[in-house]
């Protein structure tokens, strides 16, 4: 009976979930379901300030011979969207990084850094020959920050979105900003009669 019950239950849940099926989808294809920003925003963005930064004349000459530090400061949000700019400056990092010029230092794990330096000098519980010492981590040499803004109009059945996507890196220094750019992205809706 109990068997029963339970594919009687079985059967019920699959029938409720419907016949939806899932496809995986090109991460790099262009998104363009409305206005707000998305992913190809994002990729477009990241794209267009490693590129340009990579070939800064003074940064190329700053990159030549060694691998400068850097940390990222958090980008503000001034647009009227929920936007994870977490997830652009991780981008454009991963990017930098990866080109083999930047070096980065996170500036969002230094308490669990400390936690762990702790952990491995009062503990007991590990060999002082294989602890990692105190003052011993690099500093950083330059502060990646930005701001992300938006203007939106509405005229009737037509959205009009303009999104502005600033970046810099300062020496931290000197406090001169080293680069700085800047990526707009234009987007517009137009809604049928009938609200599709």
């Amino acid at each position: 009976m109990r068997r029963v019950l339970t594919m009687i239950m079985l059967g019920a849940a699959v029938a409720l979930s419907g016949c939806s099926t899932v496809d995986y989808g090109d991460a790099q294809a262009r998104e363009t379901v409305n206005t707000d920003f998305g992913s190809t925003d994002l990729q477009m963005i990241a794209s267009k300030m490693v590129d340009d930064m990579l070939v800064f004349p003074p940064i190329v000459q700053l990159t030549q011979n060694r691998r400068p530090v850097v940390f990222v400061d958090s980008i503000k949000n001034k647009t009227t969207e929920h936007i994870d700019t977490e997830s652009i400056t991780d981008t454009i990092q991963s990017k930098l990084l990866n080109s083999g010029k930047f070096r980065f230092v996170d500036m969002t794990k230094v308490e669990s850094v400390r936690e762990q330096l702790d952990y491995q000098s009062e503990s007991g519980l590990v060999d002082p020959n294989t602890a990692a010492q105190m003052g011993r981590q690099i500093g950083a040499e330059f502060m990646m920050y930005g701001n992300f803004s938006s203007i939106v109009k509405r005229e009737g059945s037509t959205k009009d979105v303009y999104y502005k996507f600033t970046l810099k890196l300062m020496n931290i220094q000197t406090g001169i900003i080293e680069w700085a750019n800047e990526k707009e992205i234009r987007k517009t809706q137009k809604k049928s009669l009938f609200g599709m």
